[in-house]
């Protein structure tokens, strides 16, 4: 006998158990099916025990520097194991707080490994789940190369970076998109000596180009080393360490973090059964998440970019609300989803770069304006930075926003809220930011680029 539902969600990280909430919320009878832990990779691999680490590293670095704020802190050390403990805690705790919300929202739990023998048919060990539509949300992986294999030992995935069972001294980074610069800037705050090899010609290639070479100055001073338009030929590894070909020259590092990207869960999902439309193994869908196959969605990683915890927690919100014929359902629009990376500097940004608006045919206005000029960022001592805001000349809207500093990441929701509610240079001119703040640098960059700028 099957067990009958409403809606069945494969996965339930931050795209899969938000969907869940929200169906729950309609009047939906759900059922949420989970391999491992509830919350997926981001909660308990990824987006939330990477920033307890991160937290970690930040705090030793005040210590380090304490004098600069007239404090003396001594000898500065650490406990790696202790440090790693506390991120597992803190992962832990959310991990526990999914099951509550799943409680409370009457959602059934399904333990086990799924497959789709059916558009709306889900197989989970014995059990059969039969629903009106299902949303596969089966995230992703680590992206693996034959030659750049992880052993766990000598070299790691993010994974096994969040657990690592000894520090590194000399660690080498391949890749600098988020997850390797923010790997880099923990192991390099808690003492190792970093390298970063990026295949293309700069680093966080997806920002704005004056963020990217920020950050890569900014890493260079703090003692990386980074190397842009090279590659990683080759990993011999020994027991004492690895010895790294790049572009052709041998180097010896203790250990390896590969962070080139990622691959979609879609394997044995049994989706080519189906017919499922299917991307370099992303699965295609609408701007619902409405996949080629009636009855069947996708949302997060395995739909594809942008990878985010975010963009897959409101895809997975859009779905839910179109299954359910809500009258206020919209569509996904990709083009506000805010992108962080929580290194030291932190980066953030959301909407068009300068030169990507130039691509596609705006005439920009360009505003800028460094943390130098605001009196909230030298008191705290975070004096490098800036904020660029990239204008249409002719319409004034807020075409894309890129932030380098203390702090970034959380003041970006301004620009993206501005950016939601369609607001000009008008609206944000006008505005009233208050003082002090690292938030006045948003208002000034935007007096900036309409000439305007008062502390500059």
């Amino acid at each position: 006998m099957s067990e009958q539902f409403d809606l069945v969600i494969v996965g339930s990280g931050p795209g899969g158990y938000v969907a869940a909430i929200r169906a729950a919320q309609l009047g939906l009878n759900t059922a949420i099916v989970e391999r491992e832990r509830l919350g997926g990779i981001c909660l308990n691999w990824g987006c939330i025990p990477t920033k307890a680490l991160l937290r970690s590293a930040e705090i030793k670095h005040y210590l380090d520097h304490a004098s600069v704020y007239g404090l003396s802190a001594g000898t500065v050390g650490f406990d790696l194991a202790k440090v790693t403990e506390r991120s597992r805690k803190v992962a832990n705790q959310l991990n526990a707080g999914v099951k509550g919300l799943m409680k409370k929202n009457k959602v059934t739990v399904v333990e086990g490994v799924a497959t789709l023998t059916g558009a709306t048919t889900v197989k989970v060990g014995e059990r059969t789940l039969q629903a009106k539509n299902v949303i596969v949300a089966t995230g992703a992986r680590a992206r693996e190369l034959p030659h750049l294999k992880a052993d766990g030992e000598r070299v790691w995935t993010y994974r096994h970076a969040m657990v690592p069972p000894a520090m590194p001294t000399e660690l080498l980074v391949i890749g600098s998109g988020a997850i390797g610069v923010e790997f880099a800037s923990f192991y390099s705050d808690m003492g190792a000596k970093v390298t970063i090899v990026e295949a293309l010609d700069r680093i966080l290639p997806v920002e704005d180009a004056e963020v990217s070479a920020f950050v890569e100055k900014a890493l260079v001073k703090q003692g990386m080393i980074i190397r842009t338009k090279a590659t990683v030929d080759k990993l011999d590894v020994k027991p004492d360490g690895v010895i790294a070909t790049i572009s052709g020259e041998a180097k010896a590092f203790s250990h390896v973090i590969v962070a080139i990207g990622i691959s979609p869960n879609t394997e044995n999902l049994g989706l080519e059964a189906l017919g499922v439309a299917l991307d370099r193994g992303h699965i295609i869908t609408n701007e619902w998440g409405q996949t080629n196959v009636p009855g069947l969605w996708a949302i997060g990683d395995v739909a594809g970019a942008p990878w985010l915890a975010h963009k897959a927690s409101h895809e997975g919100i859009v779905a839910v609300e179109k299954i359910a014929g809500e009258p206020h359902a919209h569509p996904m629009d990709k083009s506000n989803i805010a992108g962080c990376t929580y290194s030291r500097p932190q980066v953030a940004s959301v909407g068009l770069t300068e030169a990507k608006a130039k691509e596609a045919g705006y005439e920009v206005k360009v505003g800028k304006f460094p943390f130098i000029g605001n009196g909230k960022a030298i008191a705290l001592g975070e004096a490098e930075g800036f904020v660029k805001t990239v204008f249409d000349a002719k319409t004034g809207a807020l075409l894309g926003a890129h932030m380098v500093g203390a702090e970034v990441t959380e003041l970006i929701q301004g620009y993206v809220i501005a950016r939601q509610c369609e607001a000009t240079e008008a609206e944000l001119i006008q505005t009233i930011f208050p003082h002090p703040t690292l938030s006045e640098m948003m208002h000034e960059s935007v007096l900036d680029a309409y000439g305007r700028v008062l502390h500059i």
